[in-house]
């Protein structure tokens, strides 16, 4: 028996015949001092509900309950995992709910209403960015949880936790940049994984930011995509359907820059002078209706 007086996962995984599936992304993390680790990183669970994406056979799972978590909510799109993880629920009456389905097709806005909520996860890493973005980019903001602690591979946590001028800095850096503070908290080296996968992998936590400066989200992912899609080209070009140089005059940026080089808040307040271009296109189109 392990610590928290279940089966070793291993065992678990022989028993169910749950092998990894390459095509959900799967890489099962079994080393329960790493699990633990995870856990203590999104910080006092007691009173928190967890949300967890992906939970495989449960070894993320067991830990979120052995530190405390008051309630976990797992979302489980393997129906191979399902019998392994009702053992674990046995194991702690009341405080895991198994919810089978596709996290792509879940709000979760509406999963966990009572008191605070984190989420907690070792992503699949054919889905794990996407459901990032959801999350960075809800409308309500301060959003639904407290906190996300979620496990990519080491390229894409560079990307969440990069600032401007840096190879790694694009669309993702400056949309955590601009609702979070991020950072790596540690590395998992592959050996930790069943299978191991080829990359290292990083634990990254990130906090709200209660007052994020202010812009609508969806002009600024328009922003963000136009300038990096093309970021080997100065911005009066990349930028050139959202109002080029002219645009970049009134922002005060010079237009010779590429993308990688402007700051959050450099990009906020781009989003900022297209959604007042946009709004007045709004009211022109209008005005000119009623004439």
């Amino acid at each position: 028996m392990s610590a928290d007086g279940l089966p070793p996962l291993r065992d678990v995984i022989e028993r169910h015949g749950l092998q990894a599936n390459k095509a959900l992304g799967q890489n099962f993390l079994l080393d329960l001092n790493l699990t633990g680790k995870v856990a203590r990183t999104a910080g006092d669970l007691s009173q928190t509900t967890v949300i967890e994406v992906g939970p495989g056979p449960g070894g993320l799972t067991r830990a979120l309950l052995m530190h405390g978590a008051r309630q976990v909510i797992a979302i489980e799109r393997d129906e191979r995992c399902l019998p392994a993880l009702s053992e674990v629920s046995d194991h702690y009456p009341g405080r895991l709910e198994v919810i089978s389905g596709d996290a792509l097709k879940t709000d979760f806005t509406t999963l966990a209403t009572d008191g605070p909520v984190k989420i907690v996860a070792n992503l699949p890493y054919n889905i794990g960015t996407e459901l990032l973005i959801r999350w960075l980019t809800v409308d309500r903001w301060p959003p639904f949880y407290q906190s996300l602690t979620l496990m990519f591979q080491r390229e894409v946590a560079e990307r969440i936790v990069a600032k401007s001028s840096s190879s790694a800095y694009g669309r993702l850096g400056v949309l955590a940049g601009w609702r979070t503070e991020a950072k790596i908290a540690f590395d998992v080296p592959p050996q930790a994984f069943t299978p191991p996968p080829k990359v290292t992998s990083s634990v990254v936590h990130l906090v709200p930011r209660t007052v994020p400066l202010p812009t609508n989200v969806k002009v600024l992912g328009r922003v963000t995509e136009a300038a990096f899609g093309q970021r080997r080209k100065m911005l009066r070009q990349s930028l050139k359907s959202l109002g080029g140089e002219k645009l970049l005059e009134r922002g005060g940026i010079d237009p010779t820059r590429r993308a990688e080089t402007l700051s959050v808040e450099e990009f906020v307040r781009l989003s900022e002078l297209v959604q007042d271009g946009l709004e007045s296109a709004s009211s022109l189109s209008e005005n000119a209706e009623t004439l």
